[in-house]
């Protein structure tokens, strides 16, 4: 597979496709590299640092993007570019690119080229818009996706204004989706020989996510559309707070919202017109998560998920990443990793993504280091292509790879 992406969306389609075993080739720009490799925080030698100190310090980010990958430098503007891309994407089975929409097909290198070199390609563009996009839509962006998709307008409280999710969400989701259409292009080209070209929308795909939410229809119904940390429809269901942090109380059903109650020691609840079934606790969510909060707020985050896990209710204590990550069976199951640094190996206790998919007959995972720019320039233009030992010298010189 042939990697073509820089940033997020695109490497992390890559990574995932290479954490389920395909040979990954990441072509970079031979002075610069990934944009990414130049994301802070970083880590080597001395541990964590927000300012690159070293040389050989890593970008975080670069790292969690850049490993399983076989690392090329190829500069795609150069004209002797096109003969090193065609061979090779005669050996590949998958190209995976985000670029601005059009820029690969300005530079003469895109679908119908590669099509034209290995009619059985899989060629995978992300983009903010789709590759038949309109012009003036600018750049496509996480956090003009999450605007333009609705997604702000629907999270935090009534009274907050449009909150961005944490995640970077539209790229991530966008990588999944990518990886999805490739295993499916893939699949069919081996039916029918012939690839495709696997077009894939950042503002599609997370627009795709909150349609499946019916707003709405809520918006109508008069509910808001933005609740901040309930699901009114699903009453109660939300982060409340303790005395010492936060818990996630999902009751949604009569069974489970009567089991909470008595938990409180509100028993009366039950029967209260207002809160005795689902569709009275939708109508006065706000009043219900009032009273559960006064009970939350009196004891410890832990001992409310220990009562709540003995009465069969779904409770969860909101933990900070950094426990997240460190979660015992989440560790076991390599779903994260310890991060190593190819030099000085595990710096600082940092952990990285693994692969969260377990398989019963096949090995998946993430267990090559992030090359350095250009680190297998040889192996893959001499022994993957043949080019000698003169030519890979000459593309030098000329500033080709």
């Amino acid at each position: 597979m042939l990697d073509l992406t820089v940033a997020l969306a695109g490497p992390m389609a890559t990574l995932l496709l290479g954490g389920l075993g395909a040979k990954v080739i990441k072509v970079e720009e031979p002075t610069v590299g990934d944009p990414c490799r130049d994301n802070a925080p970083y880590f080597g030698l001395g541990g964590v640092k927000l300012v690159r100190e070293r040389e050989d310090d890593f970008s975080v980010p670069g790292f969690n993007r850049l490993r399983n990958k076989l690392g090329v430098t190829l500069n795609l503007k150069h004209p002797q570019a096109r003969d090193v891309l065609a061979d090779l994407a005669r050996s590949a089975d998958i190209v995976v690119e985000n670029f601005s929409a059009g820029t690969l097909d300005r530079l003469g290198l895109g679908y119908d080229f590669l099509r034209g070199t290995n009619p059985r390609i899989v060629h995978c563009s992300i983009s903010g818009f789709g590759s038949d996009a309109q012009s003036g839509r600018g750049r496509g962006l996480d956090a003009t996706i999450q605007a333009l998709s609705g997604l702000m307008y629907i999270t935090g409280r009534p009274e907050d204004p449009p909150v961005r999710v944490g995640l970077t969400i539209a790229d991530l989701t966008a990588a999944q989706f990518a990886a999805i259409g490739v295993l499916a292009a893939l699949h069919q080209a081996r039916l029918t020989g012939i690839g495709q070209h696997v077009d894939i929308s950042m503002l599609g795909v997370l627009t795709a996510l909150v349609a499946a939410e019916g707003w709405e229809a809520v918006e109508r119904c008069g509910a808001p559309t933005r609740t901040g940390q309930t699901v009114q429809r699903l009453a109660p269901f939300g982060v409340y707070r303790a005395r010492d942090g936060y818990v996630s109380i999902c009751a949604y059903t009569d069974r489970l919202a009567h089991s909470l109650f008595a938990t409180m020691g509100r028993t009366d609840l039950a029967g209260h017109p207002r809160f005795g079934s689902r569709n009275a606790r939708v109508q006065h969510y706000a009043e219900l998560d009032g009273l559960i909060e006064e009970w939350t707020c009196s004891l410890p985050a832990l001992e409310i998920v220990a009562k709540l896990q003995e009465a069969g209710v779904p409770v969860a204590e909101v933990r900070h990443p950094k426990e997240a990550v460190r979660d015992p069976g989440v560790l076991a199951r390599k779903e994260t990793v310890p991060m190593v640094h190819p030099q000085y190996g595990s710096v600082d206790e940092l952990y990285a993504m693994g692969l969260p998919i377990q398989f019963s007959e096949s090995a998946a995972g993430f267990d090559q280091p992030p090359p350095v720019l250009g680190e297998h320039n040889q192996a893959v233009y001499g022994g993957t292509l043949g080019y000698s030992l003169e030519r890979i010298e000459e593309l030098k010189a000329l500033g080709v790879i």
